[in-house]
Order: C-alpha cells, then structure tokens, then sequence
C-alpha cells in the first residue's frame, strides 16, 4: 500500500510541475536534459526496422550500457528486474528467469531471451538457462525488452515477449576491459554460514584493418547457491480421517523435501483403520552441493564487405554448475551449452544463420535422487514390510497409533544411508550416472536447433519508386528451424517402432509481410503484419497484428494494437517418455500419447475417490470392497486429448510523453490478453483391466494401475488484464528519479476445468529508485526500493500463496580517472530480509559485493 500511494504521489508531482507548466508548444531551444534524448532513442526489436522509441508501434522498454552503469544492481541482468512492467523469479543464484504479464514459471518458454537477435534457449529446456550464454558486464550495450505478444513478427515462444540482448561492436568499442566483482551472501543464514563469491571477465577487442575487427570475452563466477528448505508439508490431510496431523502425519511431504511425494506412498492396513505412509526421503541439502561455478565466453569475428554491409560470425559457451528447476529441481553439472551463428546485414536486408547445442553432462534430478537414496538401502516392498510389522508389535503392546508410527518408522529406517558418510556419497555417485529415474537420477540429454532466417526491405532495396508513390514501408521475412534430439532411452525416445534411439527431429517454417503507411501529414502511422507458420504435426497458423501510433506533437505519442499469437508445443512437450517416480511422462503428440489418452481417467478423480473410501473405512465401517462400490461414481474419465498449440490475442494501448521542457518522462501501458489452449500436464491412470466392474478396484490399488503425466491443453479461456505506468524524473542537474508500478489480473472462463497454467504473477509490482552518476565529483549513488504483492504460485511441485516482499538495493560508485577505473560498492536486498520469490524456491537474502572495472579503451 505505501508503494502505491508513493508512486501516485510522484505521478502526480510529475503531472503537476509537467502539465501544470507545459504549454502546447514546447520550447525548441536546445535542452541538455538527459531525458530529452528519449526522442530519439532508437529502438528495433519492436517492428524490425530503425525507429524512435517514443513511435513504437507496441510497447518496448529499453536500457542502455548508461543504465545498467549506474542501476543498484550487481549485474546489469539483475537490473532488467527493475524495468517496467517486468518480473523475475530466482530460482538460483546462477539462473534467473524473466517475464512479463503474467504465466510464468521457472521454465519460461512464454517469453523468447535473444542475444544480438538469436534465441538464446537450451533445446530440450524450450527457454534459456538465466543468461547462461548471454553477455557480460563489460559487453552488454542495450537491451530492448518487448512486454507482450510479439508472434506476429518473431513467432514461437513469444506471447509474453522477448528480450534482446545486445553486444558491443568491436569496431566501436575496441580496447581492453577487465573486471572483478566480489561479494558475500548467506549473512545471517541459520542454514550455512556466510559465503564468499567472486566473478571475474574480461573483454578484449581489436580493429585489425578498417575491414575487419574482432572481440573475445570470458567470464568465470564461483559461489554458493541459496538453498531451498521450505518444510510446510503439502500432504498434510492425508490422515485426516485417521486423526493424525502435523508432525504425526505418516504421509508427510515437505515441499523441499525429496523421496516422500506419492509415488513413495502406500496405502497400509494396520490396527484395524487404514492409514498413508510415505517414506521419510531426504530434505533438498542432503542431496545437492550448493556449490556453483559458471564458465563462459564468445568470440566475435566482424567484416564489412562494403560500406553498408557487415559479415559476422559469433560463438558462445557456457558450462554450469548450478541449481537449476522445472517440475523437479536438478543440479546442473557440467552443463554444457553452446551457440555458433553467421549474421549478414545491409541496408535492406538481415540474414542470420546459428546453431544451438546442448550436452547435460553429469546433471542429475533431486527427488529421484532421494527416491532412489531410499531405494538403494532399503526396497519400497521390504520397508513397508518392516514398518508394517513394527507397528503392529508396537500397537499390540499398547502404544497409541501416532506413537506406533513413529516406532515404525524408527524400526524401518534402522541403518538408513546418512548424509554425508562414505556410503552415503558412494551411493550418490552411482546413482548420479544411471539414467532411468525409477532407479537413478542421471540427467544425459543431448539436442540442439538450427536456425535461419532472413528479413529484406523490399521498399528499401527494390521498391523505391512504389514507396514514392504510395508511401508505404514494405518488409518481408521468413524462418526455419529444426530440432534435432538424440534419444537417451530415458528422457527421450525415437517413437517410430524400430527407430527407438535414432535422431528425432522435429521442426517448423514461417514467413511473414509487414506493411506501415504514414497519413494525415505524417502524424499517424498504421501498421498491418500477417504471419503464417507451419509446424511438422499442425496445420497451418496465421496470426495477424494491426498498429497505429499518433504523433500529437513533437514530444507526445499515442498508440493501439490488436495481434494473435502461438505457441507450439516445445520439444519436452511433445516428446518426453520420462520414467519419473513410478509416473511415466509422456509428450502430448499422438505418435506419443496414443492409447493413453483414451483409457486413462484423471489422477485428481482418483485422489479424491481414495481419500473417500478412506473415509468410509475408517469413520463408517465398511469393509474395503463395500467403500470402493460406494464410492465409484467419483472416478472421472480422462477428457483430454493431444496437444494443439497454444493461442493468444491481445489488445494494447499506451502512450508516451515529454514534460516540463524535457524533464520528465512518462510511458504508460493497458492491455487485454485472451488465451485458448493453454499447454499444461494432466495427470491421468489407466487401469490394468478393461472390464467396466473391476476399474476402480483397479484404480483403488496402486499395483493394477499405471500412471502417467501427459502434455495436454486446458479446455478453459482465460483473460488477463493489466498496465503499468513509468516516470524518469530529471530533479535539479544531476538526480534522476525512476518509479514504475505494474499491475496484472486473471479472469478465468466459467467452465474453468482446472488445468489452465499457473497465473504465478504479482498483482502488483512497484519499483522507485534514486540515481546520481555525479553526486560530488567522481563519485555516484543510486537507491532502488522493490515491492510486490503475495500472489498465487501454482505448480506441480507445490501450489500456495508466496508472500509479499520487499526489496532495498543500494550502490555507491567511484570513477578514477586516471585509472581508467571505476570502483562500485552495493548491495541488494540491502536489509537482508530473506524473502522467496516463488514457492519451492530457495530463500534469498543480502547480497554485498564490491567491483572494480578497468576499461583500458586508450
């Protein structure tokens, strides 16, 4: 609540001194305010050809090297998180994920993450690793940010948007860069004791001739991850109807605890009620090395065959040792990710031609790694035996049935693997390296993507003299790509019978026309894009998007939008075939799930069906069989079918304006989201028998059934809305004021059927900071205070209500002339209030570090 009435309150002193004082004809007169450069500024990404940022045709936020500089942020993708209208999740110290306007989650395939225009994603993932491959500190440019549908010119994996990354020009910014940043997390942490990181890169370009230049950069990052140690027990009603709660509940499952989710649960029969337990797993530090290190680096070749034309070709790798998360959480270790692409571009035309590859190295799934810890000493079939009979000798003897469990359970787990010991770690290491999650936890996938592309001004190159005629811009463009995986025998299989571990490949073309008109004397600027997209196993998409942007004066802008957009289906979910804790997850393509989908009947109807005959056994009476007949009619029958893709149309509205002679700046945005065919998991059993009388006996008795995890559509529409509002505020020379607020809302269909995705997004997410790169002398300062509020988190890890927090990062920088230096010293979440910014993800506390940044240009 104080954030928003803060940002109102600067909202309205910006209105106040700026229409207050503003008069219809801006002063002309030259204006140094560094504000009134946003004119100018020159945006790409938002219609893929050169404009002015305040006459893009959708909403786009850009931050430059300047930015990223000053901005309270130890890397400059941590500042991205102060940008308007954005949201960040940190899962990991090494990997962090962005979003916009809502469904995210720790994979976000929504949203498309570039690098100098290539999609930087890992392959089998669908999204990138943080910024695994992504620039430095000291290579960074600008990035353009687009909060919203961009299909219609980028196509797949964009209907939340899409960053772009852009890099340095060895040709414009050669010379030698070095920078060491250091730091301390964990103060304070009952869980570890403080921890020391450190992050070192370099970047070194050259101009070899006026034809030729290249740069090289590396970047090495050591530290110790946040660790996730959330133990809210998210099974906690399994034995309500048995009168066990909290620590007495024999079917506990911690939500960062690992080995005791309901592929590790029976169903026991003991002292004449019937009651769940699980197996007592492992919380997620017995089985993961906090550790990270992360090493990149790239090379860039530049040529200029002409004037006007360039020629480059880059690469880039990454090898990652960190925590990573999707519906389980992995520990990435030796990770292995890399990008080589060739790029032309001229006047009229832009080429780009890159391949994206990926090795998992010895990565490995935490919770099959507890199961399988559990299994390794003990079978699932000989520790309920055990437990069985170590409850009913000690409740034969008189002991009550919360004090029987737990005698149980001491008698079961007797000479259980121990963190830490030699055995422990032996075991560990074994398990490390099988890949099949029913017995190990081995994470061995191999795949990459090639991708091209290519997009030419026709008005520009061929058609001049039709552009003098009719005024109209004319752009054409068209991609491929093509996935390429080679099947495991665990993550992946080849599902053409015969032809199990040869490549799969999986691909998709697309091509696009836009066209853009200035009329009623250049101050209205529409805009129409009609793309189409072919996939292997759709038909044929097309998706549309119409603009108009009006100049009111020089220095205010109005625009609209209508676009559609898709999403297929990524290569996980098309095609996993994962043995996952007793659950087989399977890909939504027929060749994948055909004879599942019409046999199975849904989990959740199954859950509710036991839990009831439960409660029929043990608070009415009857027998088993008496409570199963009663009982039948809650079992559902799977209604879900094969994957399609994902849909998406929105309406946008925004406006961006100067004030008060150049010292103020505001961009507003309002926009309306439609979406169909949400792309999400259903869990679904299929019974081991076809006679209609014996399925839910079957479907009762975990041993007579087999489940699977199947990618499906949500049969549910679902509407967002929202907006966000800025302001730059240049006060007195020197202080710029930056405040944003963002708010985001769902509104689902009546027929909601539940299995819509995740909204996972803040109502509200307010940002206000204070710079100044010239508070005396060489010295600078910046403030930013963060708050959003508690919203809903829902995944198939756990759902639940992540809390509000806030957020104070501060820095104070130094420039040494003479050094051609710059010392920086903050910190973020300055008052170290742990705080989580998702559920199931790890407790994040301060961060102090300190860099210092050498740029010998000279």
């Amino acid at each position: 609540m104080f954030m928003r009435l803060a940002l109102t309150l600067c909202l309205l002193i910006c209105f106040q001194f700026g229409i207050g004082q503003q008069t219809h004809k801006v002063n002309e007169k030259k204006n140094d305010s560094a504000i009134f450069g946003m004119l100018d500024e020159v945006v790409v990404f938002a219609s893929r050809i050169n404009e002015k940022i305040v006459q893009s045709p959708i909403t786009i936020r850009k931050a430059d090297y300047k930015y990223f500089q000053s901005a309270p942020a130890a890397t400059f993708f941590d500042a991205i998180e102060n940008l308007q209208g954005v949201q960040m999740i940190t899962p990991s110290l090494g990997f962090k994920v962005i979003n916009a306007r809502g469904f995210t989650n720790t994979t976000n395939v929504r949203f498309a993450q570039l690098v100098d225009g290539m999609d930087v994603q890992s392959p089998h993932i669908g999204g990138p690793i943080g910024n695994a491959i992504g620039p430095t500190d000291l290579d960074i440019d600008n990035v353009e940010l687009i909060p919203g549908v961009a299909s219609a010119l980028y196509g797949m994996n964009t209907i939340n948007g899409l960053a772009n990354f852009s890099t340095k020009n060895p040709f414009k910014t050669p010379g030698l860069s070095l920078q060491q940043k250091t730091g301390v997390n964990h103060i304070g942490d009952a869980e570890t004791a403080a921890r020391l990181y450190s992050e070192t890169s370099l970047r070194f370009a050259k101009i070899v001739s006026p034809k030729f230049a290249f740069k090289v950069n590396a970047n090495v990052m050591k530290g110790y991850d946040w660790m996730a140690n959330d133990g809210t027990d998210i099974n906690a009603t399994a034995n309500n109807s048995a009168g066990l709660f909290g620590i007495n509940n024999p079917a506990k499952d911690a939500v960062n605890g690992y080995g005791n989710e309901s592929s590790n649960r029976r169903t026991l029969s003991l002292g004449g009620k019937s009651y769940v337990v699980a197996r007592t797993g492992y919380e997620e530090p017995d089985v993961v090395d906090y550790s990270v290190q992360n090493i990149k680096g790239d090379v860039g070749l530049y040529f200029k065959p002409t004037k006007s034309s360039t020629l480059n070709y880059l690469f880039k790798m990454a090898l990652l040792n960190n925590v990573y998360q999707r519906s389980n959480r992995f520990k990435l270790q030796n990770y292995f990710v890399q990008q080589h692409g060739l790029q032309y571009q001229s006047n009229s035309i832009v080429a780009k031609l890159y391949l994206n590859n990926e090795s998992t190295g010895k990565s490995y799934n935490l919770r099959s790694m507890a199961e399988n810890l559990d299994r390794a000493f003990k079978t699932d079939n000989n520790w309920f035996a055990d437990y069985s009979s170590a409850f009913t000798s000690a409740y034969q003897t008189g002991s009550p049935g919360a004090d029987a469990h737990q005698q149980a359970r001491f008698f079961a787990d007797a000479n259980r693997l121990q963190p830490g010991s030699a055995s422990f770690n032996n075991t560990q290491e074994k398990l490390q390296n099988i890949n099949n999650w029913d017995s190990g936890a081995a994470l061995r996938v191999k795949a990459s993507f090639v991708q091209a592309e290519v997009q030419v001004n026709l008005t520009e190159a061929y058609l001049l003299n039709f552009k003098k005629r009719t005024g109209i811009d004319l752009l054409i463009g068209a991609d491929h790509r093509t996935y390429i995986i080679q099947p495991d025998g665990n993550y992946f299989i080849n599902p053409v019978p015969g032809k199990e571990f040869e490549n799969i490949v999986y691909a998709k073309t697309g091509g696009f026309v836009s066209l853009s008109k200035r009329v009623i004397a250049g101050k209205l600027k529409l805009g129409a894009i009609l793309r189409t997209d072919k996939n292997d196993y759709f038909k044929q998409t097309w998706n549309p998007r119409f603009t108009a942007v009006y100049a009111v004066n020089k220095h205010h802008f109005l625009r609209a939008s209508y676009q559609s957009g898709f999403r297929y289906p990524s290569i996980f979910e098309a095609y996993s075939n994962i043995n996952s804790g007793g659950v087989k997850r399977v890909g939504g393509l027929p060749v994948m799930s055909r004879g599942i989908v019409e046999n199975a009947w849904l989990q959740s109807s199954i859950a509710t069906f036991q839990s009831a005959v439960l409660n029929s056994i043990n608070r009415n009476g009857l027998s088993t069989d008496a409570a199963i007949i009663k009982n039948a009619a809650l079992l559902k029958i799977n209604p879900y079918t094969y994957i399609q893709p994902e849909q998406i149309k929105s309406i946008e509205t925004g406006y961006k304006g100067i004030y008060n002679g150049g010292k103020i700046y505001i961009d507003v945005d309002v926009y309306f989201n439609t979406y169909r065919n949400f792309i999400a998991q259903a869990n679904m059993n299929v019974p081991k028998t076809r006679l209609a009388d014996s399925i839910p006996f079957a479907l009762y008795d975990r041993n007579r059934q087999s489940p699977y995890r199947v990618w499906t559509n949500s049969k549910t529409k679902v509407y967002n809305y929202g907006f966000s509002a800025g302001v730059k505020y240049q006060l007195f020379k020197t202080y710029m004021l930056l405040a944003n607020t963002s708010f985001a809302r769902l509104h689902k269909s009546a027929s909601e059927d539940g299995l819509e995705d995740g909204f996972n997004t803040p109502k509200w997410i307010n940002n206000i900071g204070l710079t100044n790169d010239h508070l005396f002398k060489n010295f600078g300062a910046a403030l930013n205070y963060k708050w959003q509020s508690a919203y809903y988190w829902r995944s198939f890890l756990v759902n639940g209500q992540t809390p509000a927090y806030a957020t104070l990062d501060a820095q104070v920088s130094w420039q040494v002339t003479k050094l051609q230096s710059k010392i920086k010293i903050g910190a973020t979440n300055l008052l170290n209030h742990y705080y989580t910014s998702f559920l199931g993800g790890p407790q994040i506390g301060a961060f102090y570090y300190s860099t210092i940044t050498c740029d010998l240009h000279k």
